[in-house]
């Protein structure tokens, strides 16, 4: 019985709350998709991403630059918990938090289901290829930036 126990992958056995914080750092797939800026419609509530992302992303590999150090270096930066997964309606469709949060699988490119850290950025669900640096973009211009909702 152990044996079994031990075959199914943490994400299937276990809650976010319960997750080591090894287990937790590689839920996540990489995507960059929460780096993005955000604006949010202050009659309607609705988010809408842009395509700029946070200076603290580096675009080709979609990971932070200076992950231990984010929270201070980029105000915006949302220190993400098990808490906070189900009420940020903004996450992405496809981030795994979200996915295993309302105990959904992780999809097939998801680097811990086929082991390719490149399979997220070959099925085009990672940011790598289009998101745009901060750099020399106003952010009273981020309107101008809103990107398609399937992008997300």
């Amino acid at each position: 019985m152990v044996e079994e126990t031990q075959a199914v992958p943490f994400w299937k056995r276990k809650n976010l709350g319960s997750l080591t914080d090894a287990q937790w750092e590689a839920l996540c797939d990489g995507c960059g998709k929460c780096c993005l800026h955000k604006l949010q419609d202050i009659e309607t509530g609705e988010i809408f991403y842009t395509a700029v992302a946070c200076s603290l992303l580096d675009i080709p590999t979609c990971r932070c630059r200076d992950y231990p150090n984010r929270l201070t270096k980029a105000p915006n930066c949302l220190n993400l918990t098990p808490g906070k997964v189900a009420k940020l309606e903004w996450l992405p469709a496809t981030c795994a938090y979200r996915l295993v949060a309302a105990g959904k699988d992780l999809p097939d490119w998801h680097y811990l289901v086929c082991n390719n850290r490149a399979a997220i950025r070959n099925a085009g669900k990672s940011v790598c290829d289009w998101a745009l640096s901060p750099d020399g973009i106003d952010p009273e211009d981020l309107k101008a930036y809103i990107i398609a909702p399937d992008l997300v």
